[in-house]
């Protein structure tokens, strides 16, 4: 595992956070949003009055009056302020101190292998073997066994509190603003990535971000896809940086999937195999980029490795994956 501190080349791309707070702040908004996170504060809902907007809408709209109360959330947040979304402690969606938890510095590493492929004893290799006939690269351990090479995988954080606690409070809580201190992780933990031995020795070629969907109910229910959100900040955030980048939604879910909670690592594994797709269309923005997966955290790396092999099967091959925080 490799450390890298990267706030360095980041830093002066990431604004201070308390300008957000205030009325003039930039929202880090997309132009929709923001025009409707003003309407929600035109409104006056208040956070309470967000609380109970779904409640007044009825049963039959309860889905878009969850959406509707996610949207005056946000807008609360931004206006009138909040407890810290780390800590708790603070005034303000984000203290400084939980945001720099957030911020590295960044570790890189090789996402595992999948569970029953197990490391082999190393074999001398002829000398006169052809590349293409040799085995697959790996990495000999000081008792000479063969271990696969997993995917380069870069994490901004360990995922504890109060890294933890933000994550939550953007995906479920509804939290929108979030999306900017996240993304901007995701920044920190792609730069790291690209800059390690690890990666694909990157020679200035632009980064394509590719998030890991959510499910479509999960969508309906939280009235946002969280990892979307994330990584077009962290690819607003590339960009202010020098480095070319955009998020590509390239990713789809192509049937149902039991929760992962509680499962083991090789039942994991199974449930989410072939579960994912390759949008039509989405291989041919691929070309002469330098494709990274993104997600919010990596636990057992089985939804990466299956985003891996959508993507392959499209004839697609990531550089690597980047995420929050790291289990």
């Amino acid at each position: 595992m490799i450390t890298f501190s990267t706030k360095s080349r980041v830093a002066p791309c990431l604004r201070s956070w308390r300008c957000a707070q205030s009325p003039g702040g930039d929202s880090g908004l997309s132009v929709p949003e923001r025009k409707m996170g003003g309407m929600a504060v035109t409104g006056g809902p208040g956070r309470a009055g967000a609380m109970r907007l779904g409640q007044r809408l009825g049963p039959t709209t309860a889905g878009l009056g969850r959406s509707l109360a996610g949207l005056a959330r946000g807008a609360a947040d931004l206006v009138l302020g909040d407890s810290c979304a780390g800590c708790g402690e603070h005034p303000g969606l984000l203290c400084p101190a939980c945001r720099d938890a957030l911020l590295g510095p960044a570790t890189v590493r090789r996402l595992p292998p999948p569970p029953g492929q197990r490391p082999h004893l190393a074999a001398p290799e002829p000398a006169n073997l052809p590349l293409s006939g040799r085995p697959e690269p790996a990495h000999l351990s000081s008792a000479g066994w063969l271990e696969p090479v997993g995917l380069p995988l870069a994490g901004a954080a360990a995922y504890a509190d109060p890294v933890r606690a933000v994550i939550i409070a953007h995906k479920e809580r509804g939290r929108l603003p979030l999306s900017r201190p996240l993304g901007d992780a995701l920044a920190v933990a792609a730069t790291a990535l690209l800059e390690s031995d690890l990666g694909c020795g990157h020679d200035g070629r632009p980064v394509a971000l590719v998030p890991v969907p959510s499910r479509r109910s999960a969508v309906r229910r939280r009235g946002h896809d969280p990892v979307l959100r994330t990584a077009r900040r962290a690819a607003a955030t590339l960009r202010r940086s020098g480095q070319a980048s955009t998020a590509v939604a390239a990713l789809r879910h192509r049937r149902k999937v039991a929760d992962q909670a509680g499962l083991g690592r090789s039942a994991r594994e199974h449930n989410l195999h072939g579960s994912l797709a390759v949008r039509r269309g989405a291989a041919d923005l691929m070309p002469g980029r330098c494709v990274l997966l993104a997600d919010d955290i990596v636990t057992s790396g089985a939804t990466l490795r299956e985003a891996v092999r959508a993507l392959a099967s499209s004839g697609v091959e990531p550089c690597g994956a980047v995420v929050v925080a790291v289990a």
